[in-house]
């Protein structure tokens, strides 16, 4: 498993590598820049080959790997029957609004938060609402939960939770996620859940679907998930939800098929590979960016005064805090003029953004070793 390997993706259609010239190095969109594991490679060969590419359908056997892989690794037993299938966790989240909420509903999110959660809402004629995430001494981010209670009593009709959270890289706890759903069912608020980087976990922390605290939580919420971010195939377009409430699961299933089409063929066939055979290939990433995370966490913090980030308890991405900085421009500009390094910028994720820059460290580790000695660099020039 080559996470040295640096492949070249100019060239190949990659959002990530195509949106800046080639003078600058891409550390930014959250797709990791390693080979999908080789079973899921092999699978797209073997079906690639049969020829025929006509409407497919979720075999009975995908099913049952999602369902295995969900309570090996999460501890969360559901019935594949609770499970279906959509293209994105971004048209799910969305979906579940257009199902669940009428026009002029609120709806609640944490923010900073990953940008599409901020424009769903209101693109969707509701009106969003913020519970903005606080930071301890340590940078680290803590729910204000009066402030979350005051939110849902104001008539909020869903939730959308995301955990593990981006761009911060929170893995809520037990006692977090129990009390964020019971002030749910106090106020009779939908649970939508985003839980897309479960499976990126470091050690130390356990991510706790938040369905599977109690059937009475579980009727309540909608949880997405895909295997795109976890065997790093995303441009095959096969997300998963599961609904254990058989009222949401018809209203989610009757409106897809009207509007949302059928399953990628494809993408079906990679992730059955990917649920079935992935698992070593997944342990032996997550050991190499655990890696990585330490790596950037210490030469931020040893190498970059007036920067601060905490150690991500998942996810690729790091959350830098570059207020300290006092830059002229933001430092998302800062460091795409003068590193050559593109970053997310902050202001993105909302107004708890601002000042902070979020970089990609899913990648080969000279790659993330040359960007950050870039952006030391120019913060060196600066002096």
């Amino acid at each position: 498993m080559e996470f040295d390997r640096i492949i070249n993706r100019r060239g190949t259609e990659s959002i990530k590598w195509s949106k800046y010239g080639e003078d600058v190095l891409p550390m930014w969109v959250a797709d990791m820049d390693f080979r999908s594991p080789e079973p899921v490679i092999t699978a797209l060969h073997q079906r690639v080959d049969h020829g025929v590419f006509g409407y497919g359908c979720p075999p009975d056997s995908l099913l049952e790997a999602i369902a295995s892989h969900l309570s090996d690794r999460h501890d969360w037993d559901i019935d594949t029957c609770d499970i279906a299938f959509i293209c994105g966790v971004v048209t799910g989240f969305t979906h579940a609004i257009y199902c669940f909420t009428q026009p002029g509903d609120r709806i609640l999110i944490q923010t900073p938060a990953y940008p599409p959660f901020l424009v769903a809402p209101e693109s969707t004629g509701r009106e969003l609402v913020v519970n903005e995430l606080i930071q301890d001494k340590n940078g680290k981010y803590e729910i204000n939960f009066d402030d979350f209670d005051r939110k849902l009593a104001s008539g909020v009709k869903l939730f959308i939770l995301c955990n593990p959270q981006n761009p911060t890289g929170r893995v809520f706890t037990r006692q977090e996620l129990t009390k964020m759903a019971e002030l749910c069912l106090k106020y009779n608020v939908i649970i939508c859940s985003d839980e897309i980087h479960a499976d990126l976990v470091f050690s130390g922390s356990k991510h706790i679907p938040i369905a599977s605290l109690s059937p009475e939580i579980a009727k309540k919420t909608v949880t997405y998930f895909a295997p795109s971010k976890t065997f790093n195939i995303a441009g095959l377009a096969t997300s998963v939800y599961v609904a254990k409430c058989s009222e949401m699961q018809e209203i989610l299933s009757t409106s897809m098929r009207m509007l949302l089409g059928h399953p990628n063929i494809l993408g079906l066939h990679a992730a059955l590979a990917a649920y079935q055979e992935g698992r070593p290939w997944l342990d032996a990433v997550m050991h190499y960016l655990e890696g990585n995370r330490d790596q950037m966490v210490r030469i931020v913090t040893q190498r970059m005064p007036g920067i601060k980030v905490s150690s991500p308890e998942a996810t690729y991405l790091g959350w830098l805090d570059c207020r300290q900085l006092n830059l002229d421009v933001s430092p998302h500009q800062f460091f795409l003029e003068e590193a050559k390094v593109g970053l997310n910028d902050g202001s993105e994720f909302g107004a708890a953004g601002e000042g902070f820059v979020r970089l990609n460290f899913g990648c080969p580790r000279s790659v993330l070793e040359q960007g950050l000695n870039q952006m030391i660099a120019a913060l060196e020039k600066r002096q």
